[in-house]
């Protein structure tokens, strides 16, 4: 759903719940970061496989008043406990679309060893102190609210709990049932998850988010609630420890920047996806994708070729940067960028190499808002691919962040203690002039950056409202195959198998990412929420 209005504050979220508490926050007198930290609360209760208050994120927050602009990067790092070399022998084989390795056990992938240190609480705390206008207890009221009276589980939600299994990862129906806490909240008598209409109803977590407004963030890292999680991970074997969640922090940085056709384009650093969505912009710069017109074969081509190039250089280099050198100035430079383009230009295919080739995941969620003072927020949070786990008494799941580390010894994306791994999540700001004119990101795992780069050149390259921008068929190549959206025209797909290239059609007319944005210019707020999700753009 899409809105424009000349009112000066806006809030899209993929969940109805999540937009309505934003616009609620925003006319009670408080700012974008304290929408945006409602916001995700609510999130966390409504859609609980996407994000929650054990996930991660990155947040770019963009101040009217002074023009500063920085991130909050809150990545999950590895437990200490986590070794390079723990899982190298039950390697099986690698997800096509890169996002994660199949283990023997998948222990990986769901379960306590699959979890990383929670860090999307501490980093909400941070973002207030550091921002923030509202007291803090007022943002939680929300989503305490929704957790003790209950929320209905749309279309969006079933669709996402009952998919099957995909590329070797555990199906998201064994995740919500894989704990007794687990299914007595989210599974019918029969086992089978909720349908839509029917109703969650969570007083566990209405409790533990009740205790963190009276007690603050510190309640769950250093207090009742981290003793609660440290005994539950104990007994059960975790990675995770006392000591991991009493140690945490988020990072403060400052934004990657590029150029693109004058713009100037603020996304965040690695681990984050931001250098991906930035390199794929700098060789893109170097063709007149206008002239190709939209989602044409040669259009798909040249973007695709762009992708497959930043998933090369992203799977070789870009990891961590307390513990991997990320070659950030030689991948934004011009001539890898030059180089780059001429060998598209060429009609060389790029090889994206996989462990093995085995559809993606999309477990993450985003929050656009802007306030009346003019400040941006773009958000992106999630839980990875879910662990599956929830502590009794506790009513949230945890991230199943260990599930996408590199399970190899000496590779850019291996496991180390401390050590968070790569995401593709880029929430971004772009600028004309000193003014923002887009703030935009999606879910999607390692499709987050294809989309989002498809939905900017949309406005940026084509025109295209914020409406149309989230809307258009959108495509990806993270391998050496070609994955479209079923609105992608059968003739397209065709030129380009006679190119030599094998192409994947999902039957959804959507997808590809899920990505929302807000584009503001002249006064007027363009909102736009992905058709794929249940989600709407609110003004005030």
């Amino acid at each position: 759903m899409a809105r424009s209005d000349r009112r000066q504050a806006m809030a899209v979220a993929p969940q109805p719940e999540a937009s309505e508490c934003g616009i609620e926050v925003l006319q009670a007198g408080g700012n974008a970061v304290d929408a945006a930290i409602a916001m995700a609360f609510v999130q966390g209760v409504v859609d609980p496989l996407m994000c929650g208050i054990a996930g991660f994120g990155s947040m770019a927050v963009w101040r009217a008043s002074d023009g500063a602009h920085e991130y909050i990067d809150f990545h999950a790092p590895a437990p200490a406990a986590a070794t390079p070399d723990m899982w190298e022998a039950l390697i099986e084989g690698e997800a096509r679309d890169g996002y994660g390795f199949t283990l023997r056990g998948r222990v990986n992938d769901i379960g306590y060893q699959s979890i990383c240190v929670p860090a999307s609480l501490r980093a909400y705390a941070t973002a207030h102190e550091r921002h923030g206008r509202l007291p803090w207890a007022e943002l939680l009221e929300h989503a305490i609210a929704w957790a003790r009276c209950g929320w209905v589980v749309r279309p969006h939600v079933h669709g996402w709990w009952s998919m099957p299994a995909e590329m070797g990862r555990v199906a998201n129906f064994e995740r919500i049932a894989f704990c007794g806490a687990g299914r007595a909240l989210y599974c019918r008598g029969d086992g089978s998850p909720k349908q839509v209409g029917d109703r969650v109803v969570n007083p566990d977590l209405a409790t533990t988010l009740g205790t963190i407004a009276r007690e603050g963030a510190d309640s769950f890292y250093t207090g009742d609630i981290a003793r609660a999680i440290a005994a539950d991970m104990t007994a059960c074997g975790a990675l995770l420890s006392a000591e991991d969640l009493a140690s945490y922090r988020p990072r403060i940085l400052p934004p990657l920047e590029t150029r693109y056709r004058g713009y100037r384009v603020t996304t965040n650093q690695p681990p984050g996806g931001g250098l991906m969505l930035a390199e794929m912009l700098n060789i893109l710069e170097h063709f007149d994708l206008k002239g190709m017109g939209h989602n044409s074969a040669e259009y798909i081509r040249v973007v695709c070729e762009a992708m497959k190039q930043a998933t090369i250089d992203k799977d070789a280099h870009i990891g961590d940067p307390a513990f991997v050198d990320v070659p950030v100035a030689s991948l934004l430079s011009d001539d890898h960028a030059r180089q780059s383009a001429e060998r598209i230009r060429r009609g060389e295919k790029a090889d994206v190499p996989r462990f093995s080739a085995a559809g993606p995941s999309r477990d993450t969620t985003q929050i656009c808002v802007t306030d009346r003072d003019g400040n941006c927020v773009s958000m992106t949070h999630s839980l990875g691919m879910p662990s599956g786990v929830v502590t009794p008494g506790l009513g949230f799941m945890y991230n199943g962040c260990m599930g996408v580390f590199d399970p190899r010894p000496g590779h850019a994306g291996s496991i180390a203690p401390g050590k968070a791994r790569f995401s593709s999540v880029c929430p971004s700001i772009i600028f004309h002039g000193d003014r923002p004119k887009l703030a935009i990101g999606a879910p999607g795992a390692t499709q987050i950056a294809m989309g989002v780069l498809q939905a900017t050149l949309n406005v940026l390259d084509f025109g295209a409202s914020m409406s149309d921008a989230v809307s258009l068929p959108r495509f990806s190549a993270t391998s050496n195959l070609i994955d479209v959206t079923n609105r992608i025209p059968q003739s397209v797909t065709r030129e380009l198998e006679a190119q030599g290239y094998g192409i994947v059609r999902s039957p959804h007319s959507y997808g590809i990412a899920w990505v929302h944005g807000i584009h503001l210019e002249d006064g007027v707020l363009q909102g736009g929420a992905d058709p794929a999700t249940d989600g709407m753009a609110l003004s005030c």
